[in-house]
């Protein structure tokens, strides 16, 4: 026996050897994909056609595997190395996938094998199906973490459901505190507004019985069993056969329904129904949430009116001695706000300066008549009285909490830049920048207004004296800038 013809005895006992080692498809095909010898694999089935020697491999498959097999087939014959590809074949009405391998073996021969991956595929796809399924679980988590408003964290669930949940349409009812009924509150993948007016009593239609019994309902055929949904010509229309309906229940209390609808049958299994379960009570608890935190908002909302509305309150006493002084603090509070804002401050410092500035002289209800109305200049006593009015504005105000950070304008506004204002002779940054901020604004406020002693300065005069106080008695970093913004702005 010659060398060549042991080679070839080798070879072909290899071939058999490697063909016998696999129980899916294995085939030897030339350059073109013409079988050329083949084992047949386990799956084969008569949805498949019978294997012919000679024929080409390509004639087994639909287009888009047979593009797929070109390509690697291509890959293969240029580079000499292996090449795999995976692909799916519906066979018995049930979906197949293998992982597909070219090896060369010899000349323009390639050996290829087809291995049944089905139970890898799909154990796959449940590791993926549960991967998303966390993330769904994970986001709806930081929702309840963030306070995420109620119609943002509505949206957010019916998008994720939508897509996870493979549902056409997806709605979300919450039961109405004052009413009890359940109205639609969250929709997607509907084609109409059928459901948008939905006003449900406990027990009434599926929704109703869902939140009463507090349990899952399937309806699996809509068309034979309309119920309710029968009522609605526009639902006729959406086309819906499968129902799901869900409770939303948090502490213990039903916050209304999640329901789910499809236009064809749903044949879910364990896993679909108890993520729906799952994902339904997260849902609740961040619906929960979600409506707490904005009834939270309403009530601090209300809270600040009603803050606010004392210190107007506080001022009124001050304001009903003097009709001037009131439209004095609404001139000052208006501009120190606009000058903040146009700085840069943020909204929570601008709430502080707003409130400092209405009550910056609230202090002075405590100077006598005398001399908070003198036509002329004060006397030395009449000053050290008149000065005093900070001191009283803290007296006043300082077991006021909320008012603690407004406080700086009433208790520092007259201090200087160079020390010598009142009542504590603070200077440079040591005085609050509020405070800072609101001295330029009142003394302009003050030099522009008539005075029983003296007429109104004009604008340019009363900015002229401002920069020419520039640190002495304002601060020299804030007066550029307040000036600017003076001369940019109309009275």
């Amino acid at each position: 026996m010659n060398n060549n013809l042991a080679i070839a005895l080798n070879l072909k006992e290899n071939f058999e050897e490697t063909l016998q080692a696999f129980s899916d498809l294995n085939l030897i095909i030339d350059a073109n994909g013409v079988i050329l010898d083949y084992r047949p694999g386990y799956f084969l089935t008569p949805d498949i056609p019978e294997i012919s020697l000679g024929e080409k491999i390509q004639d087994l498959f639909l287009p888009p595997v047979t593009e797929m097999f070109d390509q690697a087939l291509s890959a293969t014959q240029k580079t000499g190395n292996v090449n795999a590809f995976e692909y799916k074949l519906m066979l018995s009405e049930r979906e197949y996938w293998f992982d597909a391998r070219l090896v060369p073996i010899s000349g323009d021969r390639v050996i290829f094998t087809a291995r049944d991956i089905t139970k890898c595929k799909e154990a796959e796809n449940r590791m993926k199906q549960q991967v998303r399924q966390l993330a769904v679980l994970r986001s709806i988590d930081l929702a309840i973490a963030s306070g995420l408003d109620l119609n943002l964290l509505l949206a957010m669930l019916l998008d994720q459901l939508n897509e996870l949940m493979q549902i056409d349409a997806v709605a979300i009812l919450l039961q109405n505190s004052k009413t009890h009924l359940l109205e639609f509150t969250a929709g997607k993948g509907f084609r109409s507004t059928s459901l948008q007016y939905t006003h449900l009593k406990l027990g009434e239609g599926c929704a109703g019985r869902v939140a009463l019994d507090r349990k899952l309902i399937n309806v699996s055929d809509l068309k034979a069993n309309q119920m309710e949904f029968g009522r609605s010509p526009l639902f006729l229309a959406e086309d819906f056969v499968a129902y799901y309906g869900v409770p939303l229940i948090a502490k213990g209390r039903v916050l209304g329904v999640l329901e789910m609808f499809h236009r064809s049958t749903l044949n879910p299994d364990a896993d679909w129904l108890n993520f729906l379960n799952m994902v339904a009570g997260q849902a609740a608890i961040a619906i929960d949430s979600a409506i707490m935190f904005r009834e939270l908002q309403k009530s601090n909302i209300e809270l600040s009116l009603a803050y606010d509305a004392t210190i107007e309150g506080l001022t009124r006493a001050l304001d009903l001695r003097d009709r001037e002084t009131e439209e004095h603090t609404r001139r000052v509070s208006d501009t120190t706000v606009k000058l903040a804002v146009h700085l840069g401050m943020s909204n929570t410092d601008l709430v502080h300066i707003r409130r400092g500035a209405i009550l910056h002289d609230i202090g002075k209800v405590a100077i006598p008549d005398r001399i908070l109305f003198k036509p002329g200049p004060l006397a030395d006593d009449e000053w050290n009285i008149m000065r005093r009015h900070p001191g009283i504005a803290v007296d006043l105000l300082s077991s006021i909490s909320y008012l603690a950070q407004a406080l700086e304008i009433p208790h520092w506004h007259h201090e200087k830049w160079d020390g010598s204002g009142y009542p504590d002779h603070l200077s440079g940054e040591a005085i609050p920048f509020s405070a800072r901020l609101f001295a330029l604004v009142d003394v302009y406020d003050a030099l522009t207004s008539n005075r029983p002693y003296r007429t109104a300065w004009s604008k340019q005069k009363t900015l002229q004296y401002i920069e020419g106080e520039s640190g002495r008695h304002f601060d020299p970093a804030i007066v550029p800038k307040f000036v600017s913004y003076m001369n940019s702005h109309p009275n």
